[in-house]
């Protein structure tokens, strides 16, 4: 469990994802690359025709990429691999012919916000503020980027990446496009994304291979660009001004 966790569950043609990681439901490598492998798998499994992602606790839905990774980084190749692992998800994700619930209950920091943007459909409750602080610490929001802006525009991706020190709130992140519906409680959450999952798996499942593929046009070109804005991220995190930075943050 100190490496994080991550469980795949099949009933009713409904694919439950979960994962967890005790800080904060961040992601080491090794977990992003997990989730990768299952998104591929799922996308290729016919007994499913939709998948729920979600994250365990009632705290952050997730915080993002591993910090103590972040921090160990040495050299360029380490940090491209670094920031490869999202962006691998997040092509995992588009890749997936099987349509993606967002479950978000809580706080999602940078990748984390990237996660949400990359599922077809999320809901989230009123403790789902977002918030993305890269630049705060010398990086960029880079690789995340291109989801961000599909969902919510480039105006909101500004907002969100200049104001690397604000929460947005999740009624903010819905009038931007990110959540589809915002409840008060988990509770309230869990039933609508039931609800919904049953709903699109009685649908016809050519149909909804077809749907994903109209919303997912124009971004074929995202395996080559990730890696580029990867890249981009694994040189300036070498930086010297990066490192008193991170340095900093951590103390």
């Amino acid at each position: 469990m100190s490496n994080g966790s991550l469980y795949t569950h099949i009933q009713n043609n409904i694919a439950t994802v979960e994962f967890f990681h005790p800080a904060s439901n961040s992601f080491p490598s090794d977990l992003l690359q997990r989730l990768a492998t299952t998104f591929n798998e799922l996308s290729e499994n016919n007994n499913v025709h939709v998948i729920i992602l979600k994250s365990e606790k009632e705290g952050a839905f997730c915080a993002g990429a591993s910090f103590d990774e972040l921090v160990a980084i040495s050299n360029l190749e380490q940090g491209k691999q670094f920031f490869l692992g999202f962006a691998n998800v997040i092509n995992a994700m588009r890749n997936c012919s099987k349509l993606i619930i967002g479950r978000v209950q809580g706080k999602a920091v940078g990748g984390g916000v990237g996660l949400a943007a990359a599922c077809d459909y999320c809901l989230a409750t009123e403790q789902a503020s977002i918030k993305l602080s890269e630049l705060s610490i010398g990086i960029g929001p880079f690789v995340i980027a291109p989801a961000v802006e599909r969902k919510m525009g480039v105006a909101a991706f500004s907002e969100l990446t200049l104001d690397a020190t604000s929460w947005k709130t999740a009624y903010w992140a819905k009038e931007k496009g990110l959540f589809a519906t915002v409840f008060q409680t988990i509770d309230e959450l869990d039933k609508e994304v039931e609800n919904l999952a049953i709903n699109l798996a009685s649908y016809n499942p050519n149909a909804l291979i077809e749907i994903k593929k109209i919303l997912w046009g124009n971004t074929e070109n995202w395996d080559e660009l990730l890696v580029k804005r990867a890249e981009i991220s694994g040189t300036l995190v070498l930086s010297e001004f990066t490192k008193k930075a991170l340095q900093k943050f951590k103390k």
